[in-house]
C-alpha cells in the first residue's frame, strides 16, 4: 500500500493572470506564485492549499469546482455583485430554483443549504452556501 503524506487539490484555467486577480481581488483570497513556474497558490481559509495551474486547451468544469461557506448568504451575494461578479448563471425555472439574484433557498424547502453559483473568469463553477 502506497502511504500518503498529504493532499492537496487543482485545478486549470486558461488565463492564469485573470485567475490571480479573480482569487485574489474579488474573492479576496491568499495567492501566491507556485513553485512551478507560471502557476498558482490559492490558501483557503482553512489553511488548505489548491494548485492552480495554467492549461492553453482548458474547459471548464461541468460541475462545482469550490463551494465556499459563507455566515450570510444574501451579504455575500451582495458583496459578490459589488465586485462584479454574476451570481445568476442559472436561468430556466427547474435550474435549482434560484431566484432574480440566483439564490437558492434550501433552507426554506428543506433542500439543503441556501446556495448561488457563480464562474471564475475560466468559466469554472463556484459557488458560495451558507449552512
Amino acid at each position: 500500500m502506497v502511504t500518503i503524506r498529504d493532499a492537496f487539490p487543482g485545478f486549470s484555467v486558461d488565463d492564469i493572470e485573470a485567475a490571480r486577480e479573480f482569487y485574489g481581488t474579488k474573492l479576496g483570497l491568499p495567492v501566491s506564485d507556485e513553485p512551478m513556474a507560471g502557476a498558482l497558490q490559492l490558501t483557503l481559509p482553512s489553511g488548505q492549499s489548491v494548485f492552480i495551474y495554467p492549461k492553453p486547451d482548458h474547459v471548464p468544469a461541468t460541475f462545482t469546482i469550490f463551494n465556499f461557506v459563507v455566515e450570510n448568504i444574501d451579504r455575500a451575494v451582495d458583496e459578490l455583485n459589488s465586485a462584479g461578479v454574476v451570481t445568476k448563471i442559472y436561468e430556466a425555472p427547474d435550474d435549482y430554483g434560484t431566484d432574480g439574484r440566483g439564490i437558492a433557498r434550501g433552507s426554506q424547502s428543506g433542500q439543503g443549504p441556501d446556495i448561488a453559483w457563480f464562474r471564475d473568469p475560466a468559466g469554472n463553477v463556484l459557488s458560495v452556501l451558507a449552512t
